[in-house]
């Protein structure tokens, strides 16, 4: 038995819901073989809230984790997730074209869950002109889109769309901008672009507050599925479903968040 390689360049998330903890989990389920390279590690603090605290990782043991994988073994798909800095940024972007990695799936991740300011606001035109590019998929929500995008706060299915169109102008292959339950009506909505036609891919909206780590799970779950040959589109409604069935399936952790349960996908699929 063999069993498709990708690789997550991502943050550790300390609670376990989301970064490369969420993509581990996703990659299990959906039966890839998951590596890891480790740029920062977010803790979060209970006595001030959950404030989240980042604590980046050193430049060349970064370099030193993207050279395991991509030399010493090699992947079939890839994704990115919290990169940081200009340095991580411009130091994956250089591996991605060394090693030819043509199925990346860049999730560019500005904020954590339960902030509302960007990371690094700086850094968002740079992760645009060096990184953005060179990937297959991109997977921003409303925010990182506008970001992005260079617009005004996604307010509408039509504001989505032209941001999907600015971003795709950039040079990935498809976009898919995430609405998730912030768009009007009883659906999530997301928009998919592929530089041709614009879709609405629609699921039940989940009434829950427990939705941690759903964007890292859904750019994993695109990410297996295209390391296995699935078509992008296909991939991503896959993905949709898997995203929706963890959060229907989600739980609190503690009084300050809940996770998305990522066995969800599995169990709704071996009762139908």
């Amino acid at each position: 038995m063999s069993l498709n390689k990708v690789l997550s360049i991502a943050g550790s998330d300390t609670s376990g819901g989301a970064g490369i903890q969420a993509d581990l989990k996703t990659f299990q389920e959906l039966e890839v073989y998951g590596m890891t390279a480790l740029t920062t590690i977010v803790a979060q603090d209970p006595d001030r809230d959950w404030f989240h605290a980042v604590y980046p990782q050193d430049i060349r043991a970064l370099e030193a984790q993207l050279q395991t994988v991509l030399k010493g073994i090699g992947v079939d798909a890839a994704k990115t997730g919290m990169l940081g800095s200009k340095e991580v940024i411009e130091l994956v972007a250089e591996k991605v074209e060394e090693f030819k990695v043509e199925k990346l799936v860049v999730d560019p991740v500005m904020v954590c869950k339960g902030t509302d300011e960007a990371l690094n606001p700086e850094l968002d035109q740079y992760l645009r002109d060096t990184l953005v590019p060179k990937a297959l998929v991109v997977t921003p929500n409303l925010f990182e889109a506008s970001s992005i995008a260079g617009t005004v706060p996604l307010k509408t299915i039509d504001d989505m769309k032209q941001a999907a169109a600015l971003i795709h102008e950039k040079g990935p292959a498809f976009v898919i901008i995430k609405g998730g339950g912030e768009i009007g009506g009883n659906s999530s909505t997301d928009v998919f672009y592929d530089g041709k036609t614009f879709e609405l891919l629609e699921s039940p909206k989940v009434d829950t507050a427990y939705t941690h780590g759903a964007g890292c799970t859904f750019s994993a779950a695109i990410t297996a599925e295209i390391a296995k040959g699935v078509p992008v589109r296909e991939a991503i409604a896959l993905a949709k479903q898997f995203v929706h069935a963890a959060i229907t399936d989600s739980f609190p952790l503690n009084s300050y968040i809940g996770p998305v349960n990522h066995t969800a996908y599995r169990h709704h699929s071996a009762k139908k």
